[in-house]
């Protein structure tokens, strides 16, 4: 064996260990998440929960009377009781509320169904739970979700609003308040807390509000969900960011918020601070192993306790669906939430807020039919950049009518590149033909595709709505499911999906005559690139294939059309030939691209010295 061979073997082992060593620290580190965040959710689990944990070690669980002062303090009469269940309810939505804890017990959305049919709850489980954490004697706390609350009766109001509370207290002057009003055709709750005569038991300063919330699967497309799975918060100063709950884990804002959201695909849970803004908050997330569960969250927010004997923190709550003009009417920037355009396409979403949103809502109060809503829509979009398409199809007519010269150029030239491109924009600005005049039209159209690609997903009025073949707008259109999956494909077959595919492939052989047939990469690429994002695009709303689809076919018969009847290439040939025997006053910029390039055709033929 060699020194190189062996000297390769080393390297190659060394590659090994370090892969090993790295894989090993990866598969560590997802395991200290993994226990991180069960601690964290055990933690904030009701009492009965860890107690099955603890039990599991043989320790004993029996509640004494010591215990109990313990763990409840002052409120240790709290510690057992009998459950009761009251309701608020209005057209739109259902709360059922417990007074262990004070807390929603379920939230059901009445207008909204599951993907298979059932009644759409955003919260429902022991999971969900919201309470404040009342720091006790001997480093303990009490979390108010375990304890049982005096429930009061509940209260309809004279604007069709309806109020329940719950009392904790240790005495008629000293006690706890939680108050909810739901208000009359909204998804909106008053949630007031009161503090009485809590001064010599709270510290002055923050006080921990816990908020754990789990989504459960609504949907038909889980992955779908999960990439939507998200929190989003606002901070005082008005600065919104979020994160995804499959990108990150944890998030600590050390600044006052004044809303915090836990945003599924299509709906959202929202908490807004009205009058003082929550201090700061943790926030911790966790997606399970589960096919039922989309993701869990658990936050802590500060509240700032002023330490006054009357004190009260008024917040609203939103249990609701991403429907942009609700969420806009609240006047909080809420409707950010909704994936309008991000990342360097983030400007589109000025596209959807203020053409493509309003067109929608106007189609939609003329009829019920979403895919006559989109064809509509599509043919509105098509008028919108009719002067660019017709631009770009005279382009198109130009180089058809030059093509013959290009390709004597082309001949004549042979692998002398940069000759060739010398000619060719003499040719071209002796013809008056702009090479660009295909491309920037094209350019122009790439924001309405863009904002098309961010709102069809994100609309919550295509959500179960059929049209033909598929059975949810808002989903990919299975019209076949192979029961395992094909690589950088999926495990169905979506068939707007295909015909998008198609028409692009006819649309590609249609502009065949505006690519450099010569060139391997500029005559096949156009073929090659909807076949590239047939995988992609198989596992997306079918709203959105079936808008791509839509614009193709038009794209194919305007462009027929355009070249059929209304373009005259025989003019047009007239025109450039016309233009050929015109003195020519070259611009500043193409006078030095030409030097530029007459500048390298003498570098290429100077010989290189041995």
């Amino acid at each position: 064996m060699d020194r190189n061979s062996v000297i390769g073997f080393v390297l190659l082992g060394a590659l090994l260990i370090g892969y090993i060593f790295w894989n090993q620290q990866s598969t560590n580190t997802a395991k200290l998440e993994k226990a991180r965040q069960d601690s964290i959710a055990n933690l904030n689990k009701p009492k009965e929960e860890q107690a099955k944990v603890i039990d599991s070690t043989g320790s004993n669980t029996v509640l004494d009377s010591a215990r109990l002062q313990s763990e409840y303090g002052p409120f240790a009469a709290a510690a057992s009781g009998t459950e009761q269940q009251q309701v608020l309810e209005n057209k739109l939505v259902k709360i059922t509320f417990s007074n262990k804890g004070g807390e929603p017990r379920t939230i059901q959305l009445l207008d909204f169904k599951t993907s298979d049919g059932k009644p759409l709850f955003l919260q429902q489980g022991s999971f969900n739970r919201t309470g404040l954490k009342i720091p006790l004697a001997n480093n303990q706390s009490l979390n108010t979700s375990d304890a049982y609350f005096a429930p009061q009766p509940v209260q309809k109001n004279a604007d069709g609003s309806q109020t329940i509370s719950y009392r904790l207290g240790t005495s008629a002057n000293q006690y706890l308040e939680y108050v909810y009003t739901l208000k009359a055709d909204s998804y909106l709750v008053d949630y007031t807390i009161n503090l009485i005569g809590m001064q010599n038991v709270l510290p002055k300063g923050n006080i921990n509000f816990q908020w754990n919330s789990q989504a459960d699967r609504q949907e038909h497309n889980m992955e779908q969900e999960r990439l939507n799975n998200q929190i989003h918060y606002r901070f005082a100063n008005k600065d919104h960011d979020y994160f995804t709950l499959t990108n990150r884990s944890q998030e600590k804002l050390d600044k006052p918020i004044q809303w915090i959201s836990f945003k599924q695909q299509f709906f959202n849970i929202t908490l807004l601070a009205r009058k003082e803004n929550f201090a700061s908050a943790e926030i911790n997330t966790k997606v399970p192993e589960s096919g039922n569960i989309v993701g869990q969250n658990m936050t802590t927010l500060a509240i700032p306790y002023n330490g006054a004997a009357a004190y009260s923190f008024p917040m609203e709550v939103f249990y609701g669906p991403n429907h942009y003009q609700t969420l806009k009417r609240m006047d909080v920037d809420l409707e950010k939430i909704i994936p309008l355009g991000s990342g360097i396409f983030a400007f589109v979403k000025y596209v959807n807020k203020w053409i493509i949103i309003p067109v929608f809502n106007f189609l939609g109060s003329l009829t019920s039919n979403y895919g006559l809503i989109i064809l509509l829509l599509t043919i509105f979009i098509r008028l919108i950049i009719a002067p660019f398409t017709y631009q770009s199809y005279v382009s198109a007519a130009k180089m058809k009518v030059l093509k013959p010269e290009l390709d004597e150029l082309r001949a004549k030239y042979k692998d002398d590149q940069q000759s060739f491109g010398v000619e060719q924009m003499k040719l071209f600005r002796s013809a008056g033909v702009n090479p660009l005049g295909g491309c920037l039209p094209a350019l122009m159209q790439l924001p309405i595709l863009v904002a098309m690609y961010s709102f069809f997903p994100s609309s919550i009025e295509l959500r179960q709505e059929s049209f033909l073949w598929a059975k949810d707008l808002s989903t990919y259109d299975s019209i076949y499911t192979f029961g395992f999956n094909i690589p950088f494909y999926g495990d169905h077959i979506s068939l707007f999906t295909i015909l998008m595919t198609i028409t692009s492939l006819i649309l590609a052989f249609y502009n065949r005559g505006m690519t450099d047939q010569s060139n391997p990469v500029m005559k096949y690429m156009p073929y090659v690139f909807p076949v590239m994002l047939l995988g992609i695009f198989n596992k997306l709303a079918a709203a959105l294939t079936y808008y791509y689809f839509l614009s193709n076919v038009i794209s194919i018969l305007l462009q027929w059309v355009i070249q059929t009847f209304v373009i005259n290439h025989d003019k047009i040939h007239a025109k450039i030939q016309a233009n050929k025997s015109k003195p020519k006053t070259q611009s500043k910029w193409a006078a030095k691209l030409e030097e530029m390039q007459k500048r390298q055709q003498e570098i290429q033929k100077t010989p290189k010295k041995k």
